[in-house]
Parts: C-alpha cells; structure tokens; sequence
C-alpha cells in the first residue's frame, strides 16, 4: 500500500456526514496537543496534509483521509483541552459518541499518548472502549526525541500500567518530529487490515 498517495476527503460535523463506505477505517485518537496530526502528516510523509495548529483542541470535527484509495485515517477530535467551551467540548462528545456507536466501521484504533507522562484519566477511558468492544489497536507512545535514552522503559512501563494494556497489545515508542517509529507503525497499520 503507498501511503504517501493520500488525499482529504471531508470533515464531518455531526453524523450525517460520516463515511460509510465499507472501505476499513483507521481511527487517530488522542488528547489535544498529543500530535495526531502529525503523527498522520509522519505517516504519510507530508508536512502540512493534516492540520497542525499552535493552539490545542482546533480539530473539532472528525477528518477522512483516503490512503491509496484503500482505507481511511479518520482524525478524530483531541479530547480533555480545558481552554474550549463547555457547549464546544459536549459538541465534541456527541460526536465521538455517536461516531463510536457503530463499532463495526472501525477496523482498528491508534491511541496517541505522550510518553513523557502518564496517561490521563481521557487515555485510560479510550483504551478501556478499544478494549471492551474488542476493537484492535495500537499505543502510540510519541514525543520520544524529547525523553533521555534512560527515561523510556521507566515510561513504557507507566504507560502499560495506567492503560491495564493486554499482552499483544502493540506499544510503539514514537517521534512525529524525527520519524522514529514511523515503520514500525505503517507495518501494524497494515496488519490490521
């Protein structure tokens, strides 16, 4: 699959617009500012494709993008920022909500967490919904550049603990900003399928 042949298909506000097509669907999860975005522009190795803003919490509707005319990242919006409204952040979990409520569109999760902290009470309930409903996926642990080399496992090991992750469960230590992890995570993108 080339992921670098990519294309924006829309942004659905509410669930009208959800795609349904029957094309697998790989769902972007995580909390604003974690790097969703660019975790998505890493993988398919463009800057700018997906939105990258300097103020947390500006993806407020869930994005598709076609990859190879095969499947779909889905850019879900970041959750648990306290700078938007209250009405915005309800808006946004109705749309989550309903979005999750046909399970069987997603073929398989990518939960995005910030390796240099310990996941939040948000991460814990994301994991927990991939787990119950059987969905697989993957821990991205990103923002690696920004750990020592000594600091990783002490962090992986927070992470496995405070998400209560499985054995086979996929951990992939990760950089949006440098590429490391990058086909580590193609590659489980692909097992998925």
């Amino acid at each position: 699959m080339n992921f670098n042949r990519v294309e924006f298909v829309k942004s659905a506000s509410e669930p009208a617009g959800f795609l349904k097509d029957g094309l697998p669907q790989i769902v972007f999860a995580g909390r604003s500012n974690v790097g969703k975005s660019s975790t998505i522009n890493c993988i398919v190795n463009r800057k700018n494709f997906a939105r990258v803003s300097a103020a947390p919490g500006k993806t407020a509707h869930i994005n598709y993008f076609i990859v190879d005319d095969k499947i779909y990242f889905v850019d879900l919006p970041g959750y648990g920022y306290a700078k938007v409204s209250h009405s915005e952040k309800e808006r946004w979990a109705d749309l989550m909500n309903s979005y999750f409520l046909e399970m069987e569109r997603i073929t398989a999760g990518v939960l995005i967490v910030d390796i240099r902290h310990k996941p939040t009470r948000d991460d814990v309930i994301m994991a927990n919904w991939f787990m119950e409903t059987g969905c697989r996926f993957i821990v991205v642990a990103n923002k690696l550049d920004k750990l020592k080399k000594s600091e990783i496992g002490k962090s992986l090991e927070l992470i496995k603990s405070e998400l209560h992750l499985p054995e086979g469960v996929r951990m992939i230590c990760f950089s949006a900003e440098k590429g490391l992890g990058k086909d580590e995570l193609i590659a489980s993108i692909q097992e998925c399928l």
